[in-house]
């Protein structure tokens, strides 16, 4: 954790000066002596690109249709049948040929654009990439993409009609920053999330050849709604990983309060509702999370799956025994994670599902429900205790951690106490 304290005292030089002159990047490497200014013969180094000279080697790329086999793309690139059969022998030691997906890219590698290609390129994610090569022998390999990691900071307010993740996508960050935030500040009911409320970040962006490519996540963060004002600090050390609050206690509570992330309840527990689609008065004792189909749904606690099934109304659902008092379930799944059966266990945020809108539904969503000593409750109304706090002799350390982000927090207000400042810090 030392290394973000000195950015987070760079971090907080760059929101003061950017204050007087508007946006500024830092970088660790600038901050130098002044020097005399010496003519300088450079070597100019090459452009890699995968690990090949960009201007020594041509590069294209090809798109995976559905349907189609990457022996026969091979082929028709005039690679030997005996070479494909070698290649494909040798790629399930790293990356089998059949796990390269419909859809994606490959890029063939040349030495020029006439002549046949020595390998080629894929990559699963934006991250990582597999080498494919059948020039004068036959190998795989597994091969990172550079990426530069900053340190960045940013506040925000949710707007009237607006979600979080219309809130944080106002700012440039997707809704796996909301996610994120809500693992930080679990304490924080995001559902109930109101006009006005206010946020501040601390967080990892990831950036390719100058593009954000995704967050490496959350170090800090507050939120304030009314007069009430959360905090989530991650802290690790050998024993212990996650959120905390200010006092040391772990944001993670025992469950959590929502079944799936970046959703809006839709329908309240409610004895006397009157069904969407039956047209009667029946009660309905869960809670509706509206999100869009295919989205992953969460166990909310550990516990044993003692249903996975379908009914009329039910649809797909997973029932789970957390312990000898409390029950879950899960309802109108669009299908089940695979692998889960009924005596599975299952870990708290586990996925055991996805969204969807089977039996009697009126479109994609959970509906959430909750049992306490057999009886159906409304879990918002629950009083989950806490985890168990940091032990007394790992304090003193967090503590320390904490004070340096809430001396930075306290340098720059919410946005709406004055214009919104954003600064970035790229690490060495």
């Amino acid at each position: 954790m030392k290394e973000y304290r000195s950015e987070l005292f760079l971090l907080a030089s760059a929101l003061l000066i950017g204050a007087l002159g508007g946006y500024l990047y830092l970088n660790k490497s600038d901050i130098t002596t002044a020097q005399s200014a010496v003519a300088k013969v450079e070597i100019q180094k090459p452009v890699l690109k995968y690990g090949y000279d960009v201007n020594q080697h041509h590069f294209e790329s090809y798109p995976i249709k559905y349907g189609s086999f990457i022996g026969d793309i091979l082929a028709a690139q005039d690679v030997s049948y005996n070479k494909i059969l070698e290649l494909e022998k040798k790629a399930e030691e790293t990356f089998s040929l059949r796990k390269i997906m419909a859809g994606k890219d490959i890029t063939f590698v040349k030495k020029s654009e006439c002549i046949a290609p020595q390998s080629f390129i894929y990559a699963p994610d934006l991250f990582t990439y597999y080498e494919y090569y059948f020039g004068d022998s036959i190998s795989v390999r597994k091969g990172e993409v550079p990426f530069d990691e900053c340190t960045e900071f940013v506040t925000g307010t949710i707007r009237a009609g607006s979600t979080l993740s219309e809130a944080l996508g106002e700012k440039g960050l997707g809704i796996a920053m909301a996610d994120q935030l809500e693992d930080a500040l679990a304490q924080v009911y995001f559902p109930h999330a109101q006009p006005g409320d206010q946020f501040k970040i601390i967080f990892k962006q990831k950036y390719i050849e100058g593009a954000p490519v995704g967050s490496g996540g959350i170090l800090a963060a507050s939120y304030k709604s009314g007069n009430s004002e959360s905090f989530g600090f991650y802290y690790e050390n050998e024993k212990y990983q996650g959120y905390y609050d200010v006092e040391g206690t772990p944001n993670k509570k025992t469950f959590l309060r929502a079944p799936v992330k970046a959703s809006r309840i839709s329908s309240y527990f409610n004895p006397n509702r009157l069904h969407p689609v039956l047209k009667v008065r029946r009660a309905h004792l869960g809670t509706d999370y509206a999100a869009p189909r295919g989205t992953e749904i969460f166990s909310v606690a550990d516990g044993i799956i003692t249903h996975r099934s379908y009914t009329k109304g039910n649809g797909n659902y997973v029932k789970i025994k957390h312990d000898g008092t409390y029950q879950s379930q899960y309802l109108h799944m669009s299908k089940f994670k695979s692998g889960l059966r009924v005596g599975s266990r299952v870990k708290q945020g586990e996925v055991i599902g996805y969204v969807g809108s089977t039996g009697l539904a009126t479109g994609p969503h959970v509906c959430f429900r909750f049992w306490k000593n057999g009886r159906q409750v409304n879990h918002l109304r629950e009083n989950f205790p806490p985890l168990d706090p940091m032990p007394a002799e790992s304090l003193p350390d967090y503590y320390e951690v904490r004070d340096e982000y809430l001396r930075f927090f306290n340098t720059v207000p919410y946005e709406n106490e004055t214009e919104v400042v954003f600064a970035s810090m790229k690490q060495p």
